[in-house]
């Protein structure tokens, strides 16, 4: 009894300082938790307000605004002045095809207009003469008429001759032969009134079918000129597409560039609408930055951007500005589009391209090419 009363005081002291210090070790863990997370919370901020400035992605290219040189006329190809990444200058030529059949076509464009305004002229010309031919007609009338008033005087003549005889018959001074020849005078008198009044009558159609042709000559050529008339208007629209095939003979360059999938030869036949080769603007390109969609709630159009290219490496920068968005993801204008209504739906997030300008100077200095890979930052401090 007396050594466990005195093994006991001694064995409590030990415990009591095991837990105090179990405890002190608990409270340093919790501490240096707490101070962790603190540290983690003041990181976060700080990079949450003050380095979490830019988004970036190596899912860009380059691109630009293609033009396909495609061919105007019909006709055989005579020329091709260029070849596959051959750098022109706008205005230069790159294809020149036989022009004997736009000169052909001109040359008769040319003798249509010619003829149209001939024939203006002879049209004033007839309304000149058929004005004068109704003037005539007047006096044509006039003389029908005197004829036509001479043969009625006659007639009258005629029949007072007969009605005298008649009487002179009845009474037996004059012989049947001579009142005879009376009435043969008066039916000649009033056949030669009737020839005057259809001479008349004549006189006046004609008149009337002058003064119609008159009228309709001068519906062709009423309130217009020589160079107004719709005849010579058409046939000067003729002339300038006639001009205008002619110059489309020579293809020239739209703008400067490189040539690209140059598919013509010399010699080949070419329709209207042909595409005869690419060409390139090297000096206006852009770059289509792929952006995550988790990225871009703050990527506004005007914000500026830094790229670097494959080609050149991290030692060549290019500045450029975002100058929009697409109008739909890379899946949702794809060949095949994504059927996420199956059933078999796995989330996968998607890519929304942001079209970037760059500067003309710094592709200058450092050209770069369609399809290009680009690195692609957006520094979303900028405005």
């Amino acid at each position: 009894m007396t050594d466990a009363q005195n093994t006991l005081p001694e064995t409590q002291p030990d415990a009591d300082i095991s837990d105090t210090t179990a405890k002190t070790k608990r409270k340093k863990a919790l501490s240096l938790v707490a101070l962790i997370f603190i540290i983690a919370v003041i990181l976060y901020a700080i990079w949450a307000l003050f380095l979490n400035r830019s988004v970036s992605t190596d899912n860009a290219y380059v691109g630009a605004e293609t033009a396909s040189i495609t061919s105007m006329v019909n006709g055989q190809v005579g020329q091709v002045m260029v070849s596959d990444t051959q750098q022109v200058k706008q205005g230069d030529v790159l294809v020149r095809v036989d022009n004997r059949d736009a000169e052909i076509a001109l040359a008769q464009a040319q003798a249509e207009l010619i003829k149209a305004k001939r024939q203006y002229k002879q049209t004033q010309a007839n309304s000149s003469a058929l004005n004068s031919q109704v003037f005539v007609s007047d006096d044509g009338i006039h003389s029908a008429e005197a004829q036509v008033a001479k043969a009625q005087a006659e007639l009258n003549k005629a029949q007072d001759d007969l009605a005298r005889r008649a009487q002179l018959s009845a009474s037996g001074a004059i012989s049947k032969e001579e009142l005879s020849t009376a009435q043969s005078a008066v039916n000649n008198a009033q056949a030669g009134l009737d020839l005057a009044k259809a001479g008349l009558a004549q006189a006046q159609s004609s008149q009337k079918a002058a003064q119609s042709t008159l009228a309709a000559n001068e519906a062709l050529i009423r309130g217009s000129n020589e160079t107004s008339t719709p005849d010579v208007l058409i046939a000067q629209a003729k002339l300038k597409q006639a001009l205008l095939d002619l110059e489309r003979t020579e293809i020239k360059a739209p703008f400067d560039g490189v040539i690209a999938r140059r598919n013509i030869q010399v010699g080949q036949r070419v329709a209207a609408g042909t595409v005869l080769m690419m060409l390139v603007p090297i000096n206006k390109l852009y770059v289509d930055a792929n952006f995550k969609e988790s990225h871009l709630a703050k990527v506004q159009a005007g914000q500026e951007a830094i790229l670097t290219s494959d080609l050149y490496g991290d030692d060549v920068e290019f500045h450029g500005k975002v100058v929009g968005f697409s109008g739909g993801t890379g899946s949702a204008f794809a060949l095949i589009p994504a059927q996420n209504a199956t059933g078999n739906w796995i989330k996968v997030v998607q890519r929304l391209p942001v079209r970037i300008a760059l500067d003309p100077k710094e592709l200058a200095a450092h050209p770069l090419r369609v399809g290009l890979s680009m690195e692609a930052k957006i520094n979303l401090a900028s405005k």
